[in-house]
């Protein structure tokens, strides 16, 4: 019985002890991924749209949206960081999209946990390569198996179906909200 009972005390003061480094891990890191993620947000406005200049956050809208601008000041579109259900876990892309939210300018993929060799190939460039100068209206439509045939296409992943269709999900989404800002006078 003795036994026991030191086992039990043991593991309570290794656990407790791993609980406490671990919160104090956690609190050490949770500035430095913060910092990272808004990096790699702010280098991503510049790669989907890429005849910008500068930018400003939009505050008047319940996401995260971004306001893109030419040399001359002029607004050309919008940086849009979306996210939603992949396939393993949570995809979040930046979408660049025009003035009149018609077209999409660009594609970057920031967050995925897809399967390796198939459905992070949404990372990559042939895959993203196929969003620029998209036409998005009234959305954004997957094919299977052949190739696009109409100016609002895109062509799955072979083998990642499901992820392919996630990203156009997203897309379309953060689209829809976009438009209904717009329709509701705040953009």
């Amino acid at each position: 019985m003795k036994t026991v009972v030191k086992m039990i005390i043991t593991l309570s003061v290794i656990g407790i002890i791993t609980g406490a480094l671990l919160s104090q891990i956690s609190s050490w890191a949770a500035p430095k991924i913060a910092k990272h993620r808004k990096e790699a947000t702010e280098q991503a406005i510049y790669l989907v749209q890429p005849k910008a200049k500068d930018y400003e956050k939009v505050n008047n809208v319940d996401f995260e949206l971004y306001r893109v601008f030419d040399a001359q000041k002029d607004t050309i579109g919008y940086a849009l960081p979306y996210e939603g259900n992949g396939f393993q876990g949570k995809i979040r892309l930046m979408l660049g999209v025009t003035k009149k939210l018609n077209s999409i300018s660009g594609l970057e993929i920031l967050e995925q946990l897809e399967t390796p060799g198939l459905g992070s190939k949404v990372s990559e460039e042939p895959f993203k390569k196929q969003f620029s100068d998209l036409n998005a209206e009234p959305e954004v439509d997957l094919v299977k198996g052949v190739p696009p045939s109409k100016a609002n296409e895109i062509q799955a992943i072979t083998g990642a179906t499901i992820s392919s269709k996630s990203v156009v999900k997203i897309i379309n989404d953060g689209l829809a909200k976009l438009r209904s800002e717009r329709d509701g006078g705040k953009l």
